[in-house]
């Protein structure tokens, strides 16, 4: 069915260590070429850590599954090598409108301000996402991707793991200090070390149909509840790459999954939705049931789960794949600290306490936006109803309305690795949050300040700075990057995000957090913060 884009199929080769019949050890495995195994894999790559990845398959993902990616997540891209890539093929948007069967009841802006390189989010479908961060591994010497290689053991010492693999030459084993589980909501290692994984399922279905068609719909994210075209339900529409449109229909628990994919029951909603004059083409076509759940520790001795296979949200908001590129961000700093020695494995242990706070928040906005779009009791329908008609004209109705509230990073304000403030700070760049973006100028050509921050530790000091070119802790350097010296802040947003007056302080972790933050340059309060954030 799917016509604008033709599966890649990549070859499945038999590894040395197969083949001679020898058990190695790798420093970092990871199973899973999803989204978010392949971003752990770049992220490895970057950070000088080599990466084998395994996946029981040999393509890309079928459809466009997740199709909305955040500006945070595209940031962390951008800082991989494929950001830009994905801006260029997909589509930007940054405005949200809700509708009320015929009436537009209010509209959102996800990014009212100007000076940030990457847009409040794109639509791109996931195989076009899986297909580039694929070929950035395959140009990478440190990642070691590895098709039809599913895994189908796993055991645990003290000091590493085993896995027992499954190819199509037969069985072998390998050795790994750390495995990373990118394998999805139905993880098969999430089974092997019996971790729990609670929640609730929603007991309703929608429909995904992702259609061809030139439209006059502009690019925005538009949805309606209870509209003329499919009356007592809720519909989802977004554009994405290539003239293929995203439209999700609420069917109801009662829905038959087999039957509501038959194109003589899709191809009658499309019609009915967008007039019998308008010509499509059926690209894919999907049932799913969604649920809110999430795993109760994310690391398991040397297992550390990401993604779905650790949490899973409903698809209103963005918040799945989103929030699992933020994982591995978040991990594999950490752990390649913890692999030099710079670090105990105590710093591993954060990885949970800031990503479990995360996928809790994530929880609980996607439970409140499916408890707004499924009502279950009639209160609440009229309830939901009398919500979106006061909407149209009283403001504070607006904020009560939940289409989906879209993916925005969830801070780490109580984090264990911050250090407090000593001094007053306006603005939102506290510890724990992830870095603003602002436009800057250096060596007199244009650029961004993410793009300047170097893959470690850095100290982002206004002007006057010191003449200090680094701070150093044992095995971890902070380097001092100077606003002022080191770059120009071309509009003043990087003193305006980061409240700059002069001889104020930032040390930044190496995912772009803030960990710590002065008025003045210290040299033993930084350092004592730096420790802190390695969890010394």
């Amino acid at each position: 069915m799917q016509k604008t884009y033709r599966s890649p199929e990549f070859p499945y080769l038999q590894s040395a260590e197969q083949r001679d019949g020898v058990i190695s050890r790798h420093p970092v495995v990871i199973v899973g070429a999803g989204p978010v195994g392949l971003t752990a894999a770049l992220e490895c790559a970057r950070r000088g850590l080599h990466a084998v990845v395994l996946d029981d398959n040999n393509t890309v993902s079928v459809g466009s599954r997740a199709v909305c990616y955040a500006k945070r997540p595209l940031e962390i891209w951008d800082r991989l090598g494929v950001g830009e890539r994905m801006v260029e093929k997909g589509v930007s948007w940054k405005v949200g409108k809700v509708f009320f069967r015929n009436d537009l009841v209010y509209s959102f802006d996800l990014l009212p301000e100007a000076g940030h390189k990457m847009p409040a989010m794109i639509n791109l479908q996931q195989y076009y996402l899986e297909q580039y961060i694929v070929e950035a591994c395959q140009a990478s010497p440190l990642v070691d991707l590895r098709w039809k290689h599913k895994v189908v053991g796993l055991s645990q010492q003290s000091d590493h793991a085993r896995l027992t693999v499954e190819t199509p030459d037969g069985v072998f084993q390998m050795e790994t200090d750390w495995v990373i589980a990118c394998d999805g909501a139905n993880s098969d290692v999430r089974k092997m070390v019996g971790a729990e994984f609670g929640g609730q399922f929603f007991q309703d279905r929608f429909l995904i149909a992702d259609v061809v068609m030139k439209a006059e719909f502009p690019t925005e994210r538009w949805f309606w509840f209870d509209p003329p075209f499919h009356p007592g339900q809720s519909v989802l529409l977004h554009r994405q790459a290539d003239n293929v449109w995203r439209i999700d229909f609420q069917l109801g628990w009662d829905a038959d999954p087999a039957e509501e994919k038959k194109p003589e029951k899709v191809i009658p909603r499309i019609q009915a939705m967008l007039g019998k004059d308008v010509e499509f083409d059926l690209e894919w076509v999907s049932v799913y049931q969604f649920a809110c759940r999430r795993i109760d520790k994310f690391r398991h001795d040397r297992v550390i789960f990401a993604g779905d296979s650790a949490h899973q949200v409903s698809p209103f908001g963005a918040r799945g794949a989103n929030s699992g590129v933020q994982d591995v961000d978040n991990l594999i700093w950490k752990l390649k600290l913890v692999l030099d020695g710079a670090a105990p494995d105590a710093l591993l242990d954060t990885y949970h306490e800031e990503r479990a706070l995360a996928a809790d928040d994530n929880l609980l906005n996607s439970t409140r936006s499916t408890d707004f779009i499924t009502p279950k009791s009639r209160a609440s329908l009229n309830l939901r109803n009398a919500t979106l008609q006061l909407a149209e004209h009283e403001p504070f109705a607006r904020k009560l309305v939940n289409s989906g509230r879209l993916s925005l990073p969830t801070p780490y304000l109580d984090s264990s690795l911050n250090t407090p403030d000593e001094s007053v700070f306006e603005g939102k760049m506290a510890p724990g949050t992830n870095c603003a973006d602002a436009p800057v100028t250096v060596g007199g050509k244009p650029g961004w300040l993410l793009g300047q921050l170097p893959d470690g530790f850095s100290l982002l000091v206004f002007d006057p700075a010191p003449a200090v070119e680094s701070v150093r802790l044992a095995h971890v350097t902070a380097t001092v990057l100077s606003v002022g010296r080191d770059l120009v802040d071309a509009k003043g947003l990087v003193g305006q995000r980061y409240d700059g007056k002069p001889g104020t302080v930032y040390l930044l972790r190496p995912d772009h957090h803030v960990a710590a933050r002065w008025r003045s340059f210290d040299v033993d309060k930084i350092r004592s913060a730096l420790a802190h954030a390695c969890a010394h």
